[in-house]
């Protein structure tokens, strides 16, 4: 028993603790439920506010009025996990809250105008995972095969280390959204319900789920030629997807009691690590081409690579981070999505000039059959004291897309700096980004920017 709890006890903090950058934190609010504390439940709040200055696309509104410009400050996350080890065998996991809450949009179903349930107050919390666990081969130290099954509402949606992002230690301020390609569609917030193995191997971990998919019935416009064919989100009596992760951990080894990947250590490992995925889902997908409908499968794969090492003298504690991730999506022909983080932005019906074709706000092309390569990088600045007060780390990120829908490919990148005042436990990050404005799919009209400052918490 002793044995196991040790075990329990190094992968809770190398994941939930010394992974974040702060030693003071430990495992945060646990409690444990016997003696040896191989039985116990652990809870994590965490908030993400963000004050934003973006430049809207062509054709906006916002408040009635014509807009070029918006600001606003949003709850972009407020979150509350808890999961409990109720033996050395069984877990239970359960995560509630809300994202995504403006001063336009956001608040509960049926809320519009002003009052009491007026447009973006009173947000539903639901959940966005629920599931249990049991380990039918324990992780042990002297043994390399592990093997954990569970079921439910999951995280184990394969395809890439970004699609099982954790949303605590992301190295810029948020994940690009394309690495969660059914977010809110076949999905609830890039989960699904299923089944889920997950374990390791020596150093290959490898995550595989069977999932039954949400519904979707969008219905497609018919055309004339199959070139000229939509695929759109319709697969009706669903049918069930599968997804993978397979992982070569080359240097320290990773925590897996949870599914969240880490997206920076603050040079507290020493981590390399190559990775594959895929996510399918048999007629998924239809069109129509003179009012006949055609079904198309998702096919999704991705490979990737991960590195967050220390560098330099051990005393200077400095570190660099790395991502690397290409995605290979095929939805069905010219399947295009565009999608807009805590849009504020209307359709202005007087404008009268060429119209973004990915809509109002801040909306951009996002999701979509073709191929989409991202890559991030930051550096932790030097700092010879035990305990500073603030750790730097500038950071940047590039984006290249290209769709089958657009003629055009397009490039955007994102830079900014995490300022660390307890690790990731308390900092402030600020990024401007850009994205590119199609006004017809092969023009580009240019790009717009976004400043945004977030305020993140988490215990």
């Amino acid at each position: 028993m002793k044995k196991i709890f040790f075990i329990a006890a190094v992968l809770l903090l190398s994941l939930k603790g010394f992974s974040q950058g702060s030693v003071d934190y430990g495992s945060g609010m646990k409690f444990n439920l016997n003696e040896d504390g191989s039985k116990y439940m652990r809870f994590i709040a965490w908030n993400q506010i963000w004050f934003r200055s973006s430049q809207m696309n062509p054709g906006t509104m916002i408040g009635n009025e014509a807009a070029t410009n918006g600001t606003d400050i949003g709850n972009r996350r407020l979150r509350f996990l808890a999961y409990s080890q109720l033996s050395k065998r069984y877990m239970i996991v359960t995560h509630f809250g809300i994202n995504n809450q403006t001063f336009t949009n956001g608040g509960a179903a049926g809320t519009s105008g002003t009052g009491g349930y007026g447009a973006g107050k009173k947000p539903g919390l639901f959940f966005h995972d629920a599931w249990n666990e049991y380990a039918l081969v324990l992780p042990e130290k002297d043994k390399k095969f592990s093997l954990s099954l569970g079921g439910g509402l999951h995280y184990y949606m394969g395809l890439s280390r970004a699609t099982m992002a954790s949303t605590l230690n992301f190295l810029t301020i948020d994940a690009p959204i394309f690495n969660w390609p059914l977010i809110e569609n076949s999905d609830q917030f890039a989960r699904q319900m299923g089944l889920f193995a997950k374990g390791k191997y020596g150093k290959l971990e490898y995550r595989l789920s069977y999932n039954k998919p949400y519904a979707t019935n969008l219905v497609p416009t018919n055309v004339t030629t199959a070139d000229n064919a939509v695929a759109v989100d319709n697969s009706g009596n669903t049918k069930w997807s599968k997804a993978g992760y397979f992982e070569y951990q080359f240097l320290d080894q990773e925590a897996n009691l949870l599914p969240y990947k880490v997206g920076s250590y603050l040079g507290t490992k020493k981590v390399f690590n190559i990775g594959a995925g895929f996510y399918t889902a048999p007629d998924a997908t239809k069109s129509s081409v003179n009012n006949t409908i055609n079904k198309h499968n998702i096919n999704l794969f991705a490979a990737d690579v991960f590195l967050d090492l220390p560098v330099g003298k051990k005393e200077n504690k400095m570190a660099v981070t790395g991502y690397s991730v290409f995605y290979d999506y095929d939805f069905g022909p010219n399947y295009l999505r565009n999608v807009a983080i805590m849009n504020i932005g209307s359709v202005d019906p007087n404008f009268t000039g060429n119209r973004a074709l990915a809509g109002p706000g801040n909306a951009q092309a996002t999701i979509g059959s073709g191929n989409i390569w991202y890559t991030q990088a930051g550096i932790l600045l030097p700092s010879k004291v035990d305990k500073p007060k603030v750790r730097v780390q500038p950071f940047g990120a590039f984006t290249y897309k290209s769709f089958d829908a657009l003629d055009k490919s397009s490039t955007q990148f994102d830079l900014g700096t995490n300022f660390f005042l307890d690790g990731q436990h308390a900092k402030i990050t600020a990024q401007y980004s850009t994205r590119p404005v199609y006004t017809t799919p092969s023009n580009i009209s240019g790009s717009k920017g976004e400043f945004i400052v977030q305020l993140q918490i988490y215990l």
